[in-house]
């Protein structure tokens, strides 16, 4: 659904041809996760999958001013999967654990300090395209 897309970003911001090292494979993938925080059987939504499977290795777009976890390092807290952390480490971004069946679920930010979460009002994918689009524009 996503991965297409996701393969697509390497050429447009590292002029660059897209390669499988810039992802997991499927085994890895599965490897990472259950070396995780995450409790047993959890299931990312599709996009998360997607978006290690095509780019899970490629630091240079998952960590341009925010980062994204790595696989082995996704957690949950306070009934949210979390992914996305800004540099400054104020603001996190998450899943909501009952959205995980989900293929592009809503995405919460929680501000570290005061613990408070509040909804994006767009989806992952939405919210990751605008993200890497606004990055790359200030390079």
């Amino acid at each position: 659904m996503f991965l297409d897309k996701f393969k697509a970003l390497v050429p447009r911001y590292l002029d660059a041809e897209w390669t499988p090292g810039e992802g997991y494979s499927r085994s890895e993938l599965s490897e990472l996760l259950s070396d995780s925080e995450l409790p047993d059987r959890t299931k990312l939504p599709l996009i998360l999958e997607e978006l290690y499977l095509a780019l899970g290795q490629c630091e240079e777009i998952l960590e341009a001013y925010h980062f994204i976890f790595d696989p082995d390092e996704l957690v949950t807290e306070e009934g949210y999967l979390l992914f996305l952390e800004d540099e400054d480490e104020r603001w996190v971004w998450g899943v909501d654990t009952a959205d995980l069946k989900v293929p592009d679920p809503l995405i919460y930010r929680r501000n570290n300090d005061k613990h408070e979460w509040t909804p994006e009002g767009a989806t992952v994918s939405e919210f990751l395209f605008d993200l890497l689009e606004f990055s790359f524009e200030e390079d």
